[in-house]
């Protein structure tokens, strides 16, 4: 599910491609999202990028390619994993408030919690998707730490590496602060939602992906708030 800017940008890439065989420039399609900066565009590609919805051309300037539009999405293959975290595997009834107490996974025998689901989470997702519970979920106690925890749907490819998959179900610590290597969610300027690998470089936080195919994102330590830890995955197959 893509946003209503990162929509309408696809769309317009895609449309002036179509057009001139050429995609626009950053200054046009700030111009025709009315966007104040370009930076806001660079986060949009990207978060189109780590989505499967675009690709950036290397050694040629203004070179972008769309390689499918929301309504010709499908599920790239799933490749296996370097390290591949413990997950839950439960077979899911149903999705949706209504659903929600039949379709509520859990082990037998164990112990489960019931938590919020609040949403999506990839690069680029804006901070309303964390924000509102959308649904409830059970999820094992042997999974859970101390404190309040809440759960995310990962959208995207970008961690793979790290066993996490399009369509998993991250149960995330909050948590203000993480250290190095943690797999966090992180607030990047205070409009924007990402799971990565959280590594501190002096006065910069980086956030790594775990795909060679997606670059690791470096800001100020002034632009980057901790949402929560990474502590457990639920996976339906």
């Amino acid at each position: 599910m893509l946003t209503q800017k990162q929509h309408e940008l696809l769309q317009f890439i895609n449309g002036r491609i179509m057009a001139t065989g050429v995609s626009p420039s950053f200054d046009e399609m700030k111009e025709a999202l009315n966007l104040r900066s370009k930076s806001g565009i660079h986060r949009l590609i990207t978060a189109l990028e780590e989505r499967g919805f675009l690709r950036r051309l290397p050694n040629r300037a203004r070179a972008l390619e769309v390689i499918r539009l929301p309504d010709q999405a499908s599920t790239a293959k799933r490749q296996a994993p370097k390290f591949a975290p413990s997950v839950v595997t439960p077979n899911f009834a149903g999705r949706g408030r209504g659903a929600a107490a039949k379709g509520r996974p859990s082990l037998p025998g164990s112990i489960t919690n019931d938590l919020p689901v609040l949403g999506r989470i990839a690069a680029g997702t804006p901070i309303e998707a964390i924000q509102h519970e959308v649904d409830r979920i059970g999820a094992p106690q042997a999974f859970l730490r101390s404190g309040e925890h809440y759960v995310l749907e990962v959208q995207g490819e970008s961690m793979i590496d790290a066993g996490i998959f399009d369509g998993d179900l991250a149960i995330i610590q909050r948590a203000d602060d993480a250290t190095n290597g943690d797999i966090v969610v992180a607030l990047v300027d205070r409009e924007e939602a990402t799971l990565k690998r959280l590594r501190k470089k002096g006065a910069s936080i980086a956030l790594e992906a775990a795909n060679p195919s997606f670059e690791t994102r470096i800001y100020g330590a002034d632009r980057v708030s901790i949402q929560g830890r990474l502590v457990g995955l639920m996976r339906k197959y």
